[in-house]
């Protein structure tokens, strides 16, 4: 026993091989009961509270021939003047030659929520009498959005926040012709609907009487169809059942045929949103005279945080690889 020199079976391992070691789980149902109140759903609170402090930023461009009341439009959307207004312009400034971009920030409150808003309009577009490759400046505004978030993101040295720039939707306005979709419309909409969250709405709709309106929109549908468009919300990127069910009835609906108006009118003994005619009153929040309802619901209401998370995981996310794979390339 006193032995200096260690004996044979000492150096050997005394332990089971791992894979012969038993592996023992335990699994718990999935909704397991408390015994008592831990707190887990003040998490709830506290996101709340956070958010309230920091507010958050959405990003919203409007795309369309002049005259088809986009910043009107926007300032319904958000009950206040937070568009580009254009001031009288000279005979010259009127029709711009080429596609200018115009970007307003406000930020807006409403109940302790902050919220960051830039509207992004497009003068110019679709008013030439030649309109070949008028997409290319949106185009490439969308893209350098991209590319300040990813230059912003891959410092060494971070900022906390990343600004966020890039377009969260865009909303074209389709003119309310009551035929087919023109081809500067698919060709607009095939292109931007890789890159950004298209919404398409036809413009001006009480132009249309309700059979002419129903009649353009099974055409938009069908002319998007036949173009393999896929205009947001997209089938691909539904997460679950409930999602499906509700983004199925919201693409039954597009593109929506919208109204808008900024200035209140008396009806009932109440103010309202609405244009006035000689026949009556167009309420614009009334679902029975427009849809400008389900759009504000859809960007807004019910949707306003998927179409960040849809830019941010797979618009900004393609981008992002197809930019990484192109400077790690000899």
């Amino acid at each position: 026993g006193s032995s200096l020199e260690p004996e044979e079976h000492s150096m050997e391992p005394s332990a089971v091989p791992e894979e012969e070691m038993p592996l023992t789980t335990v699994s718990g149902p999935v909704g397991c009961q408390l015994f008592g109140y831990v707190g887990i759903e003040a998490v709830l609170e506290q996101m709340k509270i956070k958010t309230m402090k920091t507010g958050f930023e959405f990003n919203i461009m409007v795309v369309g021939q002049s005259g088809l009341g986009k910043s009107t439009m926007v300032n319904t959307l958000f009950k206040s003047k937070v568009s580009r207004k254009a001031s009288q312009p000279s005979q010259e400034e009127r029709i711009p030659k080429t596609v200018q971009l115009q970007s307003v920030t406000h930020v807006i409150e409403e109940k302790g929520v902050k919220m960051k808003l830039t509207v992004t309009d497009t003068p110019g577009f679709g008013d030439q009498i030649n309109n070949e490759n008028c997409w290319d400046p949106i185009i490439k505004y969308i893209n350098e959005q991209y590319e300040r978030y990813l230059r912003e993101e891959i410092l060494i040295t971070r900022k906390r926040k990343i600004p966020d720039t890039r377009v969260h939707g865009c909303v074209y306005f389709v003119p309310p012709t009551g035929h087919w979709l023109r081809p500067l419309d698919l060709e607009f909409m095939r292109r931007l609907s890789k890159i950004v969250n298209v919404v398409p709405v036809i413009a001006k709709a009480d132009t249309l009487t309700l059979e002419e309106r129903a009649e353009f929109k099974q055409r938009i549908q069908e002319d998007l169809k036949a173009h393999a468009i896929s205009v947001y919300p997209q089938e691909d990127f539904d997460q679950d059942p409930d999602d499906r069910a509700l983004n199925d009835r919201i693409r039954k609906k597009i593109p929506f045929a919208v109204v808008g108006a900024d200035q209140e009118h008396q009806v009932n003994g109440k103010r309202v949103l609405g244009r006035k005619t000689k026949w009556g009153i167009i309420e614009v929040e009334n679902p029975a005279h427009c849809e400008f309802p389900l759009l504000q619901d859809l960007l807004i209401r019910s949707h306003l945080q998927d179409l960040k998370d849809i830019t941010h995981n797979v618009h900004y996310e393609s981008y992002r690889v197809r930019r990484l794979n192109e400077s790690n390339r000899p």
